[in-house]
Parts: C-alpha cells; structure tokens; sequence
C-alpha cells in the first residue's frame, strides 16, 4: 500500500462501503481500529446522503491489541443484528485490521445469525477501491441469487452503480427510459436501491445491463453462467455509444430498436460555424477505464478533438485502455501515480483536461481547463439536478461540461490577446471596479526597478521578455516559458529578453 497525499481509489473495504450504502436492509460489520472510521463524511458529507451509511465498527484501540479483539467483533456483529435487524450482512476487516488476522468472516459463521452473512476477503495491501466493490457485489450475487421463472415480459437487471458512483443515480434513470422505449422493464437495480430479497429476484430478468464495468463485471459474469443471462457490453456514454447500446439491448430481448433523439442538442452545433472553434483542440484524457474509454470516443469521434494523451489508474481497466490508445496512436499511461500524470500533462501541453478532480487539481497549477468525466469526485460533481452521463441527456450535459471550459478559456484569450487596452492592461486591475481599480503588478523590474541578479544557474526574465510572454495563448504558456528557460540555460545566458524568446521559439519549431 502506497501513502499519498491524493490518491485515485481508497482501500477494498471502501468499496465494500460503497455496496452497502447503496443498498436497503444490509448491514456491514467492519473490523478496524479507530481512526478507520471515516465512511460518514464519505457518504454524507460528498455524496450529501439523507442518512448515515449502514456500518458498525469494532473500533478497537492500540490497548486492545495486547487481549481479545475477536470477542470485540463477536458483540460488535451481535450488537449490530438487535439493533439493525438486517435482511443480510457483510462481514469484513480493513486494511490495518487485516494484520492482526482476527478472520471475521470465520467469527461471524459460528454466531448462528439468523441472517445469511457473507464474509468479504479483500486484500487491502494488493488490490484497491474499485476491486473491492465488484467482489463485494460478486459474493452478494453468489449467496442470495438462485435460478427462477423469467418474468412475462422482457426485463432487465441494471448492474454496477453504487454509493459514491460518479452520477450513478442520473445514469440509472436514462437507461430505466432507454429500456422503456422499446418495451423492456426493469427487473431489479443492483446495489443501488437494492434490499438483498431483491438480490434473490435476480434470476427473474432476461439479461443484464452492465452498467460499470469497474463494479458489476464479476457478477454479470457469474448470472451469465450459472443462470443464464447474457450482459451488455456497450456502456452508453455518448451518442455513438448510446446509439450501439439500443442495437445491442435490442439484439438481446428480441424487440425493436428505439431511440428518440429529439432530446439531443449536439447536432444542431456541430452544423454551426461556431463548433469549428473546437475542431482540432488537444485534448488529454484520465480516469476510471469505463469513463476513460468512452470520453476518448467522444472527443475523436464526436467533438472532432484530438486526443494526445489518455490513461487510467485503475489497473483492472489497463488491457482496454492500453488497445484504444494503440488505435489511437498512443502510449497509454495506466498507473495510480498523479505525479506521474501531472508530468504528462505539463509535458504534452493539451488545451483541454478531461480527467478526475486529481486533474482538476492539476489543471488549475498548470493554467489548463478541465472539465470532470469520473471519479474521484469533490461535492460540486453530486449536483441536486438532473445530470447524467449516459443516454442522449447524457450526451447534452457532457457536451456543456466540455464545451463550457473551452468557451471561458478563449474568453480569457482574449482578454490577454488585449492586455494593452486600455481598460485591460496590467496596471488596470478588473474593469468592473472601473476607475478605482488599480495593482501593481508583481513582475520582474515592474515600478522601473532594476531586476534582480540571478542566483546560481537560474535565469531572469527582463520586463520587455515578459509583456512579450503574455501575448502567448494562456494554454501554451507555460510550455512557452519552460522551453525558453531551458534554451537560455543550454547556451549559458542569465537574462531572457526578447531576442532570445523569439530565438528559443525558432529553435523549436525547427
């Protein structure tokens, strides 16, 4: 296990949490030492949930090392069945506990519940967050579905959202109304909104939809081989997708295709003079392999971008990921690293972010607009409307959310393109402050001072370089500034003025 300061998925057992906060009537008895109980500011806190996650922790100290942390698990699952009365719990350990190999699930099996309890055997120093949920959901499916009568009409099981899903509860309700538009209903929704008797009814749909790859590809696996249910393979995320998921649920029930794309926006910009503005924009793309896979198709083959750089970090997802760059013409980079996706980033210089809020991170130190396509989420990507990802208004919001940063930027474009305005100038300050507006600007030689000398190797922009460097699009300054920096050192020069800015941009472009 890897201790960052940013991390992209949290150990197994979170994903077990998000499970079970997803569902109705399941209760997770988790054993760990204070301090790993932070799941209520998780779920309630970023997701804004209206009640607390369903958990009980053992919640042992460092005192109670030295006697019997077993017995703390045996009361803690006692205590939690007489006051919670489950349909069914979970029972596991997390990553620190996992040391002291107490075996919960052994614990729990000789108690005689009077509930079925699953035990979850996650490997925290091995496998991460996302891994954890699919396994979760995967034993949940295991124990509690069995093979019955299909239903009279053609339904389907959604499979895959969970707690602290990336606009989870938006995607449901599109792809609930993709279903309805060609007469499929709904079976049951798993783990969001699920009681475990629901899990049991499983077996009633003809075929699944897999919605999250990351969370309900061992289950849809494991009903498409001990009950008979073949699974979607196409997320629909974007129009093209959208438009290949209803042939694909089409081909599976046996009925007609349908889609009614008079709710999609999109086509009558494409059609506008205004969208050539987006043709061509570099684009850089990072984060869950589902979401990474389908904003990559998006970008190149809807928005008309190009894609110079995309990855994952969950490595499940890396044989996928790693074919579209391929097709691409790319190196994917599959790591869980953010250091080393800021490097590529900085290095490939892109106009456009579409990441997680690690790269949202990334982007705001950089000088580059990103717009968030999956998680790791902050609160601001669990809006209270109606946002989701998948489906045709699926493919209008992500539009706005990709659009929009572009849009500002060139804004901000061109507010630089007139710095010497006299209204936009450095020495102006914002122009809605109108004549009181005055800064001084905090530069290399601003008020006439001479600059000061460089320390050991480093160089000096004079104030002629500077106000030069500014006319520079804002999203290839950076790259601008670095590269002249490293031209001045190689030949040894202290000072950057405008001879050498223009000289290092000659150099390069050769």
């Amino acid at each position: 296990m890897k201790l960052s300061v940013w991390t992209y998925e949290g150990p197994p057992h979170v994903g077990a949490l998000r499970v079970a906060t997803a569902m109705k009537s399941l209760h997770y008895v988790l054993h760990a030492p204070q301090g790993d109980t932070y799941a209520d500011l998780l779920f309630t806190m970023i997701e804004r949930r209206d009640h607390r996650p369903p958990v009980t922790y053992t919640t042992f100290q460092a005192r109670d090392l030295g006697s019997d942390t077993a017995n703390l698990f045996r009361e803690a699952c006692q205590a939690a069945y007489d006051r919670f009365r489950p349909q069914a719990m979970i029972v596991g350990a997390s990553c620190t506990a996992e040391l002291i190999q107490d075996d919960p699930g052994g614990m729990a099996e000789t108690m005689g519940l009077p509930v079925p309890v699953i035990p979850l055997e996650l490997p925290s120093y091995q496998r991460k967050e996302n891994f954890g949920a699919d396994e979760t959901l995967f034993r949940l499916v295991r124990a509690l579905a069995r093979p019955i009568e299909r239903t009279a009409r053609v339904s389907a099981n959604l499979i895959g959202p969970t707690a602290l899903g990336f606009r989870h509860r938006d995607d449901i309700t599109e792809v609930t109304a993709l279903l309805s538009d060609m007469g499929v209903d709904v079976n049951v929704v798993a783990p969001y909104g699920a009681t475990p008797e629901d899990l049991a009814r499983l077996g009633a749909a003809h075929f699944n939809v897999l919605m999250y790859p990351e969370t309900g590809e061992s289950a849809c696996r494991w009903m498409e081989r001990e009950l008979g249910q073949p699974f979607t393979r196409t997320v629909p995320i974007g129009v093209g997708a959208t438009r290949d998921f209803v042939a694909e649920v089409a081909a599976l029930a046996g009925v007609t295709p349908a889609l009614d794309e008079a709710r999609l926006r999109l086509p009558w910009y494409s059609a506008s003079v205004d969208s050539t503005y987006l043709t061509g924009k570099r684009v850089f793309v990072f984060g869950d392999g589902t979401h990474v896979t389908a904003a990559a198709r998006i970008a190149r083959d809807e928005m008309g971008f190009e894609v110079v750089g995309l990855g994952c970090y969950n490595r499940e997802a890396g044989r996928p990921v790693r074919a579209l760059a391929r097709e691409m013409g790319l190196e994917a980079i599959v790591t869980d690293d953010h250091l080393d996706v800021e490097e590529a980033i900085a290095r490939l210089a892109p106009e456009l972010i579409l990441g997680t809020q690690m790269e949202r991170h990334i982007g705001k130190r950089l000088g580059i607009p990103c717009a968030v396509i999956s998680a790791p989420v902050h609160v601001q990507d669990f809006p209270a409307r109606y946002a989701p990802q998948m489906g045709l208004e699926g493919a209008n919001v992500i539009f706005d959310t990709w659009v929009h940063p572009l849009v500002m930027g060139l804004e901000e474009h061109l507010l630089h393109m007139f710095r010497e305005d006299f209204e936009f100038h450095d020495e102006a300050g914002p122009s809605h402050h109108g004549a009181q507006a005055h800064r001084s600007v905090d530069r290399p030689g601003a008020g006439g001072e001479a600059p000061a000398a460089p320390e050991g190797g480093e160089v000096i922009w004079l104030d002629e370089a500077e106000r030069e460097l500014r006319k520079v699009p804002f999203f290839v300054r950076g790259k601008a500034r670095r590269n002249t920096e490293s031209f001045a050192a190689e030949r040894g020069l202290h000072e950057i003025g405008v001879d050498t800015l223009y000289e290092a941009k000659a150099h390069y472009a050769r």
